[in-house]
């Protein structure tokens, strides 16, 4: 059987994109699998960005809610918080003393803030290194990304087999798995739907704010009488993505018709996004004013993904020689 990890930072709540282009996919591959996949919220992750302590757990719940309101079945699989799991950061010490400098600086989440080095912190700059143990650390075979993430699976399997090779066979070399086809999906100013842009449609949120942003979406200047190009139009690009062939189908033929404006292509949008999510969107609310139990669920998959953890570890341990070993624990009973 095969094993699937994959995690999601809680840097903030997730939007249309994260949904469409990672949780739903993320959730049918897990449901597919005979072996219980290991889906995780990676806090620790999200503080190289985020250093407001309430701001981080709001964000973890919402991430968690989420995740729950999708559909994912915290029974069948094991769903956790990455630091309720403390083994985590120990495996990455363990990885870090194998890391060449060389790697990490070539990594692209440093490259990416290597023009100001004032920003970047150790934390950052060690990133992929954690990320290689959140992986190793269970026994990962699978590691559904897109394809931007490449590198980061890259560099792990260098590091598993770099510790193979200095203290024996301990890790897997997982692979990566990409979709044939990555939804990418623009935000509301025609750029990469991202949060750090600001340009995200909430789907599970306040549905007249969700309103507000959908009649934001940035359009070019055509009249209402004359026809348009949907493949241009984000408005068009958004509706694609959520609605119905049958659906889509006629809102391409409004546009190249004519006498169809983008006002009314956005209040299609809206109604189309108020539709699809609408059941994610109640057990979303449901989940979100029960802190308590998620809670619960959290710890719950703690616990199972700890289990694995420590069986990992332990081996981990004993081969690189630090701990207890097997002679002082026998001396110590005797």
């Amino acid at each position: 059987m095969s094993r699937i990890l994959t995690g999601i930072q809680s840097s903030g709540k997730p939007h249309l994109g994260n949904l469409l282009g990672a949780i739903f996919p993320a959730i049918e591959l897990a449901d597919a699998q005979a072996e219980p996949a290991y889906l995780f919220i990676a806090d620790l992750h999200a503080l190289t960005t985020v250093r407001d302590a309430r701001l981080l757990r709001e964000n973890t719940y919402a991430v968690a809610a989420t995740w729950l309101a999708c559909g994912l079945d915290p029974k069948r699989h094991v769903f956790f918080r990455q630091s309720d799991v403390p083994e985590v950061t120990e495996l990455a010490w363990y990885l870090s003393c194998l890391t060449p400098y060389p790697m990490l600086a070539n990594a692209h989440s440093f490259k990416e803030k290597s023009a100001h080095l004032a920003e970047v912190s150790a934390g950052l700059f060690t990133y992929p290194v954690l990320m290689a143990a959140d992986i190793l650390l269970y026994q990962a075979d699978w590691i559904p990304v897109g394809k931007d993430q490449k590198q980061h699976i890259e560099i792990t399997r260098d590091l598993a087999g770099a510790f193979n090779r200095v203290y024996g066979e301990i890790f897997k070399l997982p692979e990566p798995v990409f979709r044939e086809e990555v939804m990418v999906l623009p935000g509301i100013d025609g750029r990469k739907m991202s949060k750090s842009y600001g340009n995200t449609l909430d789907v599970l949120g306040d549905l007249q704010e969700l309103h507000k942003r959908v009649k934001r979406i940035v359009t070019d200047a055509t009249p209402l009488h004359a026809p348009k190009d949907p493949e241009r139009c984000t408005v068009f690009q958004l509706f694609a993505a959520v609605a119905s062939p049958e659906r889509t189908a006629e809102l391409r033929e409004k546009y190249l018709s004519g006498g169809y404006g983008y006002g009314q292509a956005k209040e299609a949008l809206f109604e189309v996004l108020k539709e699809r999510f609408a059941a994610q969107r109640e057990a979303y609310e449901r989940w979100w004013s029960a802190p308590d139990e998620m809670e619960k669920v959290l710890w719950m998959g703690a616990q199972k993904a700890r289990e694995e953890a420590e069986r990992t570890l332990s081996r981990v341990r004993q081969a690189v020689g630090v701990g207890a070993s097997i002679f002082r624990r026998s001396f110590s009973r005797g």
